[in-house]
């Protein structure tokens, strides 16, 4: 039998909880019940983990690093590379991996077995210590049975299994590990694999020396028998021909020719320089011009006539000016000028004459060359054919003796790099393995931690899951708790009184708002829509209520907030009246969180007025509700505001920024004073105004005084 409460006041009424928010605390309490089913594994694992890594036998791991690089200087370098910048030969990952490879090579990998004598340990021989756990794990088929193996395959087996050759990141290094139980034995077959590595890439490179010096000798022995052969018949071949050879290697005949030629360019070039001095001094003798040649005026006999015509000339100049033209004196100083002059014209002629003589013993000349020119290039043109073929000899006899002075240079280098000390590996160790003073495995407090740990998470997620299954868990991912952090309140306990109170308010409606301005508000879209009143007697709190109960019932997200003081109609929603409201996150008190309740009749969430405040300008005023009241419109579907009466209240200018619809509630017969009340509201910014004309009562749509009550 249900027992009743002892009071109206004692009695409360649970809240169904917001749809889509996870109730953590629920959930902890909830593994907390099950506890033991997390501790008990907990330990169980702890515990074995500890036995397991103390049983384990430790291993011992050592580390050895190469780096690749080029070891040739210039004096071990061959001679032909040895003006030939080779900076890092092997720089590209590819040859890198590909000496990764050689280091892990199955006959280095013998080598260093046989030398350290691996395979006389137990570690290495399985067959030789006998062990129960192989022999089982051969019996189900998870490792193979070391009977039907050699003893070579067993050993080497492990010692895959225990080497490790990997190259360091963007490096040419690469690193040598190993593990085993003696730590002495680790760093000892690290640095073997090392050093036989090493080894490898010496005797690779000796190797080739080798083969080289081989091919060398043979290709030698061929190449100096072409070499005599073809310059016999070079020097067969001239003979026959009389193609001798003279100064630099030119052929006699080529060599005559041009000699010839050159003294024919002479001849021709004296033969035109005498006849065109001999041409310009006839010329002036013949205009009368004063004969200024260069020939005329070097020599003696014409240069004492012009000193003496030039005194003459002088005494003339000086007794013209005391004497008259026709004085005997004049005269005779005039016909000594001109004897003179006659002389001078007389041996000018005679420069002529034997210029011209030279001309014609230089063009005899010339015609001579001319004729043996040409007797000796039709000589030349005989033995052309002959010379090519020469030509084409002698090129082959040059190039099987450079080829052969090439590999006889290539061989006195190979000879001489042959010795072991000459030939260097194109690598070098960095770091030599030493023995390790901590066993690399097991970690154990890094095992047991990890153990214990992943099973305590894996039982308490395991614990979660089996909770959320049975139940619809979401997760508040609004925006409201990105503004402002911490989960929204639960609701409170809703006291009888309370509820009563809410039935008593909402008993007065007498007709249900219509669907029309319902549908009108969705229409609009998201936002946020005012309802206000004009007066202090209309139902606009009503009216809001009933537009928000409406548009949550159609499956969308509808917060109402309340900013009417006066009227308070979100007191009536909330289970408790005095819990935090606007007033509370407008001044820092509370956050989202706290402020957002649930109305108990239907799906809204609400914020109520708050405590501490008077009356609506105060709230309108406040600067942070721009900043609520963005948070909000960008959050839910539809933001329904219950505000007093509009058009004398400082800070409307804010709600109309915000506000895409206003609907202004007037009592019956009041539609002309809505009227203006519009037109004041669209003056101040406020868009879309709807008069909506009610009367003093009007019940809330889908709402019954029990459920209310309830």
């Amino acid at each position: 039998m249900r027992r009743e409460p002892a009071s109206v006041a004692d009695a409360v009424i649970p809240m169904e909880p917001i749809e889509g928010q996870l109730d953590f605390s629920a959930l902890a309490r909830a593994v907390w019940r099950r506890k033991r089913w997390v501790i008990i594994p907990t330990l169980f694992v702890a515990v074995a983990s500890v036995v397991a890594v103390n049983v384990v036998t430790p291993r011992y791991r050592s580390e050895t690093r190469i780096i690749i690089e080029n070891r040739e200087t210039v004096y071990n370098r061959p001679e032909g590379d040895r003006n030939v910048e080779r900076d890092r030969p092997l720089l590209d990952p590819e040859a890198v991996q590909s000496q990764v490879q050689l280091a892990q090579s199955r006959d280095l990998a013998r080598k260093v077995v046989r030398d350290l004598k691996l395979a006389e340990r137990p570690e290495f021989n399985p067959e030789a210590d006998g062990s129960l756990l192989g022999q089982v794990l051969s019996l189900i088929g998870l490792a193979r049975d070391p009977s039907r193996m050699t003893i070579e395959e067993r050993v080497l087996e492990r010692y895959y299994d225990r080497l490790s050759v990997y190259q360091l990141e963007k490096s040419r290094l690469f690193a040598i590990d190993f593990q085993s139980k003696d730590p002495d034995l680790a760093a000892g077959v690290a640095n073997a694999v090392a050093e036989g590595y090493l080894g490898v890439q010496q005797t690779a490179k000796q190797e080739a020396m080798r083969q080289a010096i081989q091919w060398l000798a043979g290709e030698i022995e061929r190449l100096r028998g072409k070499v005599a052969e073809a310059e016999a018949r070079v020097e067969e071949f001239r003979g026959k021909s009389n193609l001798y050879v003279g100064n630099n290697n030119n052929s006699l005949s080529s060599q005559q020719l041009g000699e010839l030629n050159s003294q024919l360019v002479i001849a021709r070039s004296q033969k035109a320089e005498a006849e065109s001095k001999a041409r310009s001094i006839r010329e002036m003798l013949r205009t009368g011009k004063p004969i200024e040649a260069s020939d005329i005026l070097n020599s003696e006999l014409i240069r004492r006539l012009n000193e003496q015509r030039v005194t003459l000339r002088a005494q003339l100049a000086e007794q013209s000016s005391t004497l008259l033209s026709q004085h005997p004196r004049i005269k005779e100083l005039r016909a000594q000028i001109g004897d003179l002059e006659e002389q001078t014209r007389t041996e000018a002629e005679k420069l002529v004459r034997s210029f011209e003589n030279d001309a014609r013993i230089t063009g005899a000349r010339v015609e001579t060359l001319v004729v043996s020119l040409d007797q000796m290039k039709r000589q030349a043109s005989s033995l052309g054919e002959q010379d090519v073929q020469l030509r084409a000899l002698e090129r082959e006899a040059k190039a099987q003796r450079d080829l052969l002075e090439s590999y006889l240079s290539r061989y006195r280098d190979a000879t001489a790099r042959e010795t072991p000390d000459a030939v260097q590996p194109d690598a070098r160790i960095v770091s030599r393995a030493v023995a390790a003073s901590t066993p690399y495995f097991p970690k154990k407090i890094p095992i047991v931690l990890l153990a214990t740990l992943a099973t305590f998470m894996f039982a308490v997620t395991f614990i979660a899951m089996g909770e959320l299954l049975k139940g619809d868990p979401g997760a508040e991912a609004d925006m409201l708790a990105r503004v402002r952090p911490g989960p929204i309140a639960p609701p409170a306990r809703a006291s009888r009184i309370g509820a009563a109170r809410a039935t008593e308010t909402f008993a007065k409606a007498r007709e249900r708002l219509p669907d029309a301005l319902a549908d009108h508000v969705r229409g609009l879209g998201r936002g946020i829509v005012v309802v206000g009143r004009v007066g202090s007697d209309e139902p606009s709190p009503h009216v809001a209520v009933e537009l928000a109960r409406e548009l949550a019932a159609q499956g969308a997200r509808v917060l109402f907030l309340d900013l009417d003081v006066a009227a308070a109609p979100a007191a009536g929603l909330i289970s408790d009246p005095r819990a935090p409201g606007l007033a509370d996150l407008l001044s820092g008190v509370a956050n989202f969180g706290e402020v957002i309740h649930r109305d108990r009749a239907s799906r809204i969430h609400v914020i109520a007025v708050g405590r501490g405040v008077r009356d609506s300008a105060a709230l309108l005023s406040a600067e942070k509700l721009s900043i609520v009241l963005g948070a909000l419109s960008q959050t839910y579907d539809h933001v329904i505001v219950a505000a007093p009466a509009l058009g004398h209240l400082a800070g409307e200018e804010r709600l109309a920024r915000f506000a895409c619809a206003v609907v202004l509630v007037v009592a019956e017969g009041g539609e002309g004073t809505g009227a203006a009340a519009s037109d004041a509201l669209a003056a101040k910014g406020f868009a879309n105004v709807m008069v909506v004309a009610a009367g003093p009562d009007a019940a809330p749509p889908g709402t019954s005084p029990d459920r209310a009550a309830a």
